[in-house]
This record gives structure tokens, C-alpha cells and sequence, in this order.
């Protein structure tokens, strides 16, 4: 699969690693980090909607700077602000407005993601994107497997100076990929084509394309079917990043130490998984693999919902089988979606994307935080009725024509119109 994989593409996933590895240790903890530092689990969802909330903005601007920008120079700027600046506020927070601040900062990540995944896909034949997205969650899931080495700083340290030494970690790692990417990739073709085009377009004018582009995405209903199907993923996700820890910890009892052994087991089994199970998959049944993917999900959490305070064997069958779950439908629900976009507006329509996500899941850390203090198990529900909903917007999806998404997103109302 490596060796269908060129150009910009390579070489955004040959340096993902020095993103992924120290985000993967971190990202188990921070939710506990900041109910150590006395942030309660109503204020950890007030942080996350205001965060999200402040993105609905940056992922309206996101299309705009990338094409005016270029993708490159749009990655590595915003890629500094939001998340080298980002971590280190973190490693030094101490108390609810320095987490605030952190995801203020944070938020401008919705710039960075429009340019990277227009960086990483433009110069891609659609029928290998579904392998950079594979290939993507592999790398995320060997990162995973460096997860306990977070659970080892925890127990020499305790929880809040291992944390700082993660975050600290986590500073070094991320801008050194940004600065070695940086250098190892071209701007795309699309991209110096929208960096003329752009060079005298206003914000306002960009809003009027908007508009445009907009009309056309609500008016295309297998689009709107998937794009739906998308939200809905990126909603749970929010409250599984949110949630799941906390949950572990405070629900279910588990130490704090012992639960970075779950994402290696998650990472065991994805491993296993790809390089058993899906060398046999077949590209035309992504639809049938996804609505799979979705139902084995919904599963793991209602193992998770049925498991007692300190049942450790319910909790890693319910991660083998998310781990499943997940590697059916996210690397080809991520290839539907950006196949569903051509290159010439690409930036603009997932930025529209990027907005109707945010729109749909800010409330989803103030929800899952009320629901929180009401029943621990309130948020993994909801989650599980996410993955449950998905499923029939897949079947409507699946029967209808692929090739009706396309040609009716490829007229939208560039600056050559």
C-alpha cells in the first residue's frame, strides 16, 4: 500500500508520527489532568463547547486562508498557533482559565485541517485515498501502542508533572514534524491555482462563493446523506475524547496508572487486524464495511455500559472490539468524504463541512457534561445511539448512485466563473 502512495502525500504520513506518538500519550490523561487540577466535568464541557463553538469561525476562514495562503504555508502557521502554542500552555496550566486560553488557542486547528487534508489528498487518485486514510489510522495506531509510556511518567511522577513532561514532549514532537513537512512537500497544483485566484478576492467575496457552494451541497442528497453521516461520527468522537477516560476512571475504578494499557490493546488489535483482515477488503463494499464498522462501535459500548466497577476484562473486550469497529468505518467514511469533493473547491467545501460539524457537536461537550453529573453512563449512550443512527443514513447512502455526487459538486462557483 506504501508504494501507491507518493509526492505530498508520503511525506505528510512519513512525519505524522512525531504528531501522533506524543498525542497518544497525552490525549488518555487530559481529561483526568484537568479534573486534577479542580476542574469539574461541567467545566471540562464548558472548555470543550467553547471550543468547538469559537471553531464554527475558524473553520469559516479555514477555506479562505488556505486558498489565499496556499496549503503550505496556511499548514505550518496555524499549525504552530494551534497546537505547538497549545501544548505549551497546557503543560503549564494551572486551573480552569489556562485550559480555557489552551482551547481558545487550540480552536484556529480547523485552518491547519482544511490545508492538510488538502495537501494530503489533491495530488491523490481517488481510488488511493482510501489507502492514506488506512495507512493514517495504522500510524495512529502504532502511536497508540506508546501510550503506556504515559502510564509509566504517571506512576514515576503522579499524574500532574507526568502530564507537564508529556505535553512538554508532545511541544518538541509537533513542531519538529511541522518544520521537516514543511520542507518535503510542494504546493499542490489546485493550490497555486487558488493562491492567483484568491490574491484580490476579498472575505465578503469568499462569503458569496460560500453561498454558492452551500446551496449546492443542501440540494445534492446523497452529499447531505454522507456529510450527515460524518457529523454524526465526529459527535461521538467529541464525547468519546471527552468522556471515556473520565468514565474508566470514575465509574469504573480503574487506576490511573493502568488505563494507558487500553489504547495499546486497542493499537494490538487494529495491528492485527491490518494485516490480517484488510489486505481482504474490497473497495466496492466500503459502504456495506462502514454501516459493519458502525454496528461493531455501538456494540463496544454496550459492553462498556454493562460492566462493573472494576470489571478490567469487559473494559479491554469492549476496546478490542471499538478497535475493530473503528478500522471498518473511519478510513473509508474519511475517503468517501473527500472523494465527495473536487479538488477545485475542496478548501471551500470542507470548510462548509468543517462549520455544519461544529455547528452540530459544540453542544456536545456541555450535553455530555449535564448529562455527566446526572449518570456517568448518560454520554457513552449517546454515543452508542450516534453509531446507531448512522446506520440507516449508510443503507439510504449505499442505495443511491455514486457517481450523482461528483459531477453536481464539480460546477460550483469558482473564480474563473
Amino acid at each position: 500500500m506504501w508504494n501507491r502512495i507518493q509526492g505530498n502525500a508520503r511525506n505528510c504520513l512519513l512525519y505524522e508520527p512525531l504528531f501522533l506518538l506524543p498525542f497518544n500519550m497525552y490525549m488518555t490523561y487530559a481529561s483526568i489532568y484537568m479534573l486534577e487540577l479542580g476542574v469539574n466535568e461541567t467545566q471540562i464541557g464548558l472548555i470543550t463547547s467553547i471550543g468547538m463553538a469559537i471553531q464554527i469561525f475558524t473553520a469559516l476562514i479555514s477555506g479562505h486562508l488556505t486558498d489565499k495562503m496556499g496549503r503550505r504555508k496556511a499548514l505550518i502557521v496555524y499549525d504552530v498557533l494551534s497546537w505547538s502554542v497549545a501544548t505549551l500552555i497546557w503543560a503549564v496550566s494551572q486551573n480552569f482559565w489556562f485550559f480555557l486560553a489552551a482551547a481558545i488557542v487550540n480552536s484556529f486547528q480547523r485552518v491547519p485541517t482544511t490545508a492538510w487534508y488538502c495537501l494530503l489528498v489533491e495530488d491523490t487518485k481517488p481510488e488511493n485515498r482510501s489507502i492514506i486514510f488506512t495507512i493514517l489510522m495504522f500510524i495512529n495506531v502504532v502511536g497508540g501502542l506508546f501510550a503506556p509510556l504515559g502510564g509509566l511518567l504517571v506512576r514515576h511522577y503522579s499524574l500532574v508533572p507526568g502530564m507537564r513532561i508529556m505535553y512538554f514532549i508532545a511541544f518538541i514532537g509537533m513542531t519538529l514534524m511541522m518544520i521537516l513537512r514543511h520542507f518535503n512537500t510542494h504546493e499542490t497544483e489546485i493550490g497555486i491555482k487558488k493562491m492567483q485566484e484568491s490574491s484580490k478576492i476579498s472575505f465578503s467575496d469568499t462569503l458569496v462563493e460560500y453561498k454558492a457552494v452551500l446551496k449546492l451541497i443542501v440540494t445534492n442528497r446523497p452529499l447531505m446523506i454522507i456529510f450527515g453521516v460524518y457529523i454524526l461520527f465526529n459527535f461521538q468522537m467529541t464525547l468519546r475524547n471527552t468522556y471515556l477516560s473520565v468514565y474508566w476512571v470514575d465509574a469504573l475504578h480503574i487506576n490511573d496508572a493502568l488505563i494507558s494499557i487500553f489504547p495499546a490493546i486497542s493499537s494490538a488489535a487494529m495491528i492485527i487486524f491490518l494485516l490480517t483482515a484488510t489486505p481482504r477488503l474490497k473497495e466496492k463494499l466500503a459502504n456495506r464495511y462502514m454501516i459493519w464498522g458502525f454496528l461493531i462501535s455501538a456494540a463496544s459500548f454496550i459492553i462498556l455500559l454493562g460492566a462493573g466497577p472494576g470489571n478490567i476484562t469487559a473494559t479491554i473486550v469492549s476496546t478490542v472490539v471499538m478497535s475493530i469497529g473503528g478500522l471498518l468505518a473511519s478510513p473509508y467514511l474519511e475517503s468517501s468524504i473527500q472523494n465527495a469533493i473536487d479538488d477545485d473547491n475542496r478548501a471551500k467545501i470542507f470548510s462548509i463541512l468543517g462549520v455544519l460539524i461544529l455547528i452540530f457537536t459544540f453542544p456536545a461537550g456541555l450535553i455530555g457534561g449535564w448529562a455527566y453529573t446526572i449518570n456517568a453512563k448518560f454520554p457513552l449512550i449517546f454515543i452508542v445511539i450516534s453509531f446507531l443512527m448512522s446506520v440507516p443514513m449508510m443503507v439510504m447512502y449505499a442505495k443511491g448512485s455514486r457517481k450523482a455526487i461528483q459531477p453536481s459538486v464539480e460546477m460550483t462557483c469558482s473564480t474563473d466563473a
